[in-house]
């Protein structure tokens, strides 16, 4: 295969930049260590997924879907404390029928707090069922496509 038809194929897989929130840590945040406790970075995760999802998805998507966590896997690098200045960013890996593929990294500056993969559930808000995300809504709002939008790879 030569160099110019590698270049003029689309890639199987796009996303938009890492979307990125500040975190604000409270004194209730702060455990017998004198550091934020791990359990609140879960809820930072959740905080950033869902401001993620939110800002990004059309309205009538975000009206009519809610999201469940299934798993989280962190890797705590380094503690946080009471007056550091944190952001929480996360990046939409991939969506495969209803569930949605999350990495977020929480940051002090350049240092990584701590690095977390996820795999949430998106599910209808009325019948609280798992509900699929569109290959429409992955790839316009989400910047996915192909196989991180769930489908095969996109080919010319």
């Amino acid at each position: 295969m030569s160099t110019d038809s590698l270049q003029s194929q689309k890639p199987a897989f796009t996303q938009k930049p890492a979307f990125t929130m500040p975190i604000r840590i409270l004194a209730e945040d702060i455990d017998f260590m004198g550091h934020v406790n791990n359990a609140r970075y879960l809820g930072w995760v959740q905080d950033v997924v869902l401001a993620h999802w939110q800002k990004l998805a059309p309205a009538e998507e975000v009206a009519s879907k809610a999201w469940v966590a299934l798993k989280h896997e962190i890797t705590y690098r380094k503690p946080a404390f009471l007056d550091d200045e944190v952001i929480a960013e996360t990046m939409l890996e991939k969506v495969k029928g209803a569930r949605s593929f999350y990495n977020t990294v929480i940051r002090r500056g350049e240092e990584v707090l701590a690095e977390v993969q996820s795999m949430w559930c998106c599910i209808d808000s009325d019948t609280l069922r798992p509900a699929r995300i569109s290959l429409d809504v992955a790839e316009k709002y989400f910047g996915l496509t192909g196989k991180g939008a769930g489908e095969p790879p996109l080919t010319k």
